[in-house]
């Protein structure tokens, strides 16, 4: 099998993309305000947001030519917003099995942004999964639409579309995949799951934690509040990630356009995120929490060397603007 990273990725834009994404956003649209009216303002999904913190990523020297572009062209230090969220829509408890959130905001990029103009900042969103659950969007926001009224509208969804058999297996598969053991935002590895461009080359993302994240050991109340396990971490000591990229080499088997294939390459790590010791619980730990709530952390918030890739990223492109009107988010 070749390890060799390629540039001769391509997207593949359906006919009926455009017709597709459009419904998209009234699907959203409608989850977004349906749950709003009993929560709050806030996102369509990764509604809950358990913690915000600042930290610091450098980029690091002697990269392989694949990782050496756009914000890893060279050896720097940006400044970082965190936000650490539950996956879901509603704003549940976090004993509850779900998608986890790690997404953060990197500074002070310079260069053309993807969506057009100069770069406002690099943005990664980060879940704890490898891949997605469906290969591309269509299965997803359908998944998400019927999952929104419930888990008996889920399952009549499901059984509608696969049969009762193969729709049965799918909720089953989603349940094992969601009730995953997590051991917490500050010693859990977590993914892309979907590509973006690296220069000319592609890549998948990775942030693996550092051994020393997990202190003393895992605390048994830690389930119950998230983010307050990983705020009573961040007021002792420091917390610190690799980032790493995993590169495009064959459609084969690192396919851009089917998110459901976890790709076999080697991850090389480009970088280090830092957060230093600090208190999120006092004032100014508040005061961001409020800036992140109502900031923007979208995957197309990034340099144009870095355009997410893919089905998947160009749905996230249209539903995740449709979310930031719909809750009048800042820049």
């Amino acid at each position: 099998m070749s390890q060799t990273p390629r540039t001769d990725w391509k997207e593949r834009v359906a006919t009926d993309e455009a017709e597709r994404f459009e419904r998209y956003k009234g699907v959203f649209s409608e989850i977004q305000k349906r749950k709003s009216a009993r929560y709050g303002n806030g996102r369509a999904l990764h509604r809950k947001q358990l913690i915000a913190a600042r930290g610091e990523l450098e980029v690091l020297d002697d990269l392989p030519a694949f990782a050496r572009n756009g914000l890893f062209a060279e050896p720097h230090r940006y400044s970082v917003w965190l936000r650490l969220s539950n996956g879901g829509m509603d704003r549940a408890a976090d004993a509850r099995p779900d998608i986890r959130g790690f997404a953060f905001k990197v500074f002070g990029v310079q260069g053309e942004s993807a969506l057009g103009g100069p770069a406002q900042s690099q943005d990664f969103a980060l879940i704890n999964q490898e891949k997605f659950a469906f290969p591309d969007s269509s299965e997803f926001v359908d998944f998400v639409a019927a999952a929104s009224h419930g888990g008996g509208a889920l399952l009549g969804h499901l059984v509608k579309r696969y049969g009762l058999f193969q729709g049965s297996r799918k909720l089953a598969g989603m349940l094992r995949t969601m009730s995953r053991p997590f051991t917490g935002f500050a010693n859990q590895t977590f993914f892309s799951a979907a590509p973006i461009a690296c220069g000319a080359f592609a890549a998948r993302v990775r942030l693996v934690p550092d051994a020393s994240n997990a202190g003393k050991g895992p605390d048994p109340q830690a389930p119950k509040d998230w983010g307050a396990d990983f705020s009573r971490r961040l007021a002792v000591a420091p917390l610190s990630w690799s980032l790493q990229l995993q590169p495009y080499v064959t459609e084969d088997i690192t396919p851009i356009e089917d998110a459901s294939v976890d790709w076999p390459t080697p991850y090389t790590t480009v970088a280090r995120l830092t957060l230093p010791q600090q208190d999120t619980s006092g004032a100014t730990g508040q005061e961001l929490l409020g800036q992140v709530e109502a900031a923007v952390l979208d995957p197309w918030q990034a340099l144009a060397a870095h355009r997410p890739l893919g089905d998947v990223m160009r749905a996230r492109k249209v539903v995740y603007f449709e979310s930031q009107k719909g809750r009048g988010a800042a820049g």
